[in-house]
């Protein structure tokens, strides 16, 4: 083993028992399944009790991301960062606009995708082909971005040991094989335990690095000299930056396709409503003690670049590594971000599955038994996800633009949600045209590198506004048109 590894042998082993186990769950979810049916292996037989769905959203709103990503942005933020908080609770303030109405919808009709849902409120085929179309691309490009960062981490965890494309084909290949064993329940019970671990490996890596490192009043000193800026009040710029990410999450993270077939599979709407709730006190067990421990970290490291300072937290853990029991603590950080990452791509997984066989294949072979389509599921996700590893690994791409073009874009469908549920008089003909005004526009400054951010603000957010407006204004004409008539 290399010098750098931050997981020794026996740590390695009990990593990839660990992974390994979670085939074994998905072969009890498989045992448990009651019917060969869509709703039974997309949905769980919308039956998830409040401890599993409640685990299972947190499991898939959480991934890797808010281990790495955000302690990295903490880092180079400082205390503006704090507004990560409002992010992950502004997703919830977006289920709340339209869940329930979503999922009492969803109980009369059978619902299994989205594409279903907006099939049966607009009856355009046309809208609901371009929703589904917008969900596939942005769910590919969100198992993608997933897979590159758990190479990354099994690369940079085992010193080599296990390469970076060797840890994409391994991950993935043990996620497929428990989709496909049990479907929603298998997902939902490994999201469960993953979920379990993020949470008592963040607060007991909370606690050690404060106990060692210092509370961020003892280091305070340290912070005013070498991070004079984290003091400084927001400008205009980071203001607007606040604001336009607040918005991307809200309407973007709240529509996910995996995220409503959570919404779907709630036994009770008071389960739904319950699980909800308790996400609201998430953020400050999970994303604040995140970045404290980033701003803790940039004192004593305090000239890290934008790579290295993602990752802060195992930079602080490895340089305790002397201490007793520390291998222990390590390697179940390095867990926690695999089992999060993890329970996201497997979500995305299903779902992407799940609109293939309900929204692109059962519409062009309506006579196909549930058992046939449950088959081509199966035979999909694993031809997928042999693509996106294949991508993962020989195609250059930044993960942040790939996390950029997931919100953007998939922002654009809000309108058509939240809206639909809300305005009963709403035409598929006004949403239509929102949504190819709101994605045109962003796909054109996306893929333009000399258009710089219209207004100062990202494109996806731009693009939303014009979404809604065009919305709003073919709505009117709509109404005041048959009033004339």
């Amino acid at each position: 083993m290399t010098n750098n590894a931050l997981l020794n042998t026996p740590s390695m082993i009990f990593l990839i028992l660990y992974l390994i186990s979670l085939i074994g769950i998905g072969i009890l979810g498989k045992q448990k399944s009651k019917e060969n049916t869509l709703n039974d292996f997309y949905l769980g037989g919308k039956s998830f009790g409040i401890g599993i769905l409640f685990l299972t959203l947190y499991a898939t709103q959480y991934s890797g991301n808010n281990l790495i990503g955000f302690a990295g942005s903490a880092y180079r933020s400082g205390w503006f960062f704090l507004v990560g908080m409002t992010l992950m609770l502004s997703v919830i303030g977006g289920y709340m606009l339209y869940a329930p109405k979503l999922f009492r919808l969803s109980q009369k009709n059978n619902f299994i995708t989205v594409g279903d849902y907006i099939a049966y409120r607009y009856d355009n085929k046309c809208l609901t082909t371009l929703i589904v179309i917008i969900c596939l691309t942005v769910l590919a490009g969100y198992i993608l971005s997933n897979l590159k960062a758990i190479g990354y981490i099994m690369d940079y965890a085992t010193g080599g040991q296990i390469s970076f494309a060797q840890g994409i084909i391994s991950m993935a290949l043990i996620m497929v094989i428990y989709e496909t064993l049990g479907g929603m329940r298998s997902v939902a019970w490994t999201d469960a335990i993953q979920g379990i671990l993020l949470l008592v490996s963040i607060l007991i890596i909370f606690s050690v690095i404060w106990a060692q490192y210092g509370s961020v009043l003892d280091n305070q000193t340290l912070l005013e000299k070498s991070k004079a800026q984290f003091f400084r009040s927001p400008d205009i710029s980071d203001i607007k930056q606040w604001i336009s990410t607040l918005i991307l999450v809200c309407f973007g993270a709240a529509v996910y396709p995996q995220a409503i077939q959570r919404i779907y599979a709630a036994k009770s709407k008071k389960i739904l409503q319950r699980s909800l709730q308790l996400m609201l006190i998430m953020p400050f067990l999970t994303t604040l003690p995140i970045i404290i421990i980033a701003i803790i970290g940039a004192a004593h490291f305090p000239n890290l670049d934008k790579v290295t300072s993602d990752e802060i937290v195992l930079l602080m853990l490895s340089k305790l590594n002397h201490i007793a029991g520390m291998q222990y603590v390590i390697t179940l950080f390095v867990a926690a971000a695999i089992a999060a990452i993890m329970s996201t791509v497997d979500s995305a997984m299903l779902a992407i599955a799940s609109l293939f066989t309900q929204d692109i294949y059962q519409v062009y072979r309506p006579k196909t038994s549930q058992r046939k389509l449950i088959y081509m599921g199966k035979v999909f996700t694993w031809i997928l996800i042999a693509v996106m590893a294949a991508l993962a690994i020989y195609v250059p791409v930044t993960l942040w633009w790939l996390i950029q073009l997931k919100l953007e874009i998939l922002c654009q469908i809000a309108p058509a949600v939240m809206l639909g549920l809300h305005l009963k008089q709403l035409k598929a003909s006004s949403v239509l045209w929102g949504i190819i005004i709101g994605v045109g526009f962003t796909l054109v400054y996306m893929f333009t590198p000399s258009l710089s951010q219209p207004f100062g603000f990202p494109a996806g957010v731009v693009g939303l506004m014009l979404n809604a407006i065009v919305v709003n204004l073919h709505h009117k004409y709509i109404h005041t048109k048959n009033k004339q008539t």
